[in-house]
């Protein structure tokens, strides 16, 4: 941790809330259906060896709001992949005509988040629940995919949600300038991507993790808010 005081304070995320109604799926857009997501959910199953903990690798909003249950959590880091805000989003924290961005992992680098081992039964629904948070439309933006994370206990094989290229969301790697302006701007029904960041940056500190990459978003977001005003 740094010891010094975030530019991002409440005092600024609350003055780029605005009240947005949900414009709810996007009639552009072919959805998972229930068939998919149970398909998804056998061949990952599959995929892992009996017996063996179902770890879930969270490096963003699961770190906060996981909304599954689990047995414990462990700092790990994952080599091969790192934080991006590189999906785009026009529902949720954005709207069409004022996209807003999201975490992802995308290749290259390194990423140190939380590892949460889940409980040993129903296995399937808790996936399952998972796979509808994390998936909705064809093609998805996120794939599940088992992870080699280390932890201070040692390596785990962890299930993560990995940034497909040719997603929907998927917008790549844009200039800092445009991931500032769109972090101070976007907001949507589920609130302000200002807020987004902020509950990154502070569920980070509070575990030891500091993420040089949004510690300095964070400052740069609070200056064009800041400027805005």
């Amino acid at each position: 941790m740094t010891g010094r005081p975030m530019l991002l304070t409440p005092e600024l995320i609350a003055s780029v809330h605005r009240q947005i109604d949900d414009p709810g799926p996007s009639p552009d857009a072919t959805y998972l259906e229930d068939a998919d997501y149970a398909a998804m959910v056998e061949t990952t199953l599959g995929e892992h060896p009996n017996g063996s903990p179902l770890w879930l690798f969270a490096y963003g909003s699961l770190i906060w709001k996981p909304e599954i249950e689990h047995l414990e959590e462990r700092v790990a880091r994952l080599h091969g992949w790192r934080r991006s805000f590189c999906l785009k989003l026009t529902r949720w924290r954005g709207t069409a005509e004022q996209p807003g961005l999201m975490l992802g992992l995308d290749r290259g680098g390194a990423c140190q988040g939380v590892a949460l081992r889940l409980p040993e039964g129903n296995r399937r629904e808790q996936l399952g629940k998972l796979f509808r948070r994390e998936m909705t439309a064809k093609p998805s933006t996120y794939i599940p995919r088992w992870l080699k994370v280390s932890t201070q206990d040692g390596p785990v094989r962890a299930l993560g949600f990995v940034i497909n290229p040719k997603g929907r969301a998927y917008c790549g790697k844009l200039s800092e300038e445009d991931v500032v302006a769109m972090l101070a701007t976007g907001c949507g029904h589920w609130g302000s991507c200002a807020e987004y960041l902020h509950n990154a940056v502070t569920n980070l500190e509070a575990r030891g993790i500091h993420d040089r990459y949004l510690w300095r978003l964070q400052a740069l977001v609070a200056r064009s808010i800041a400027a805005r005003q």
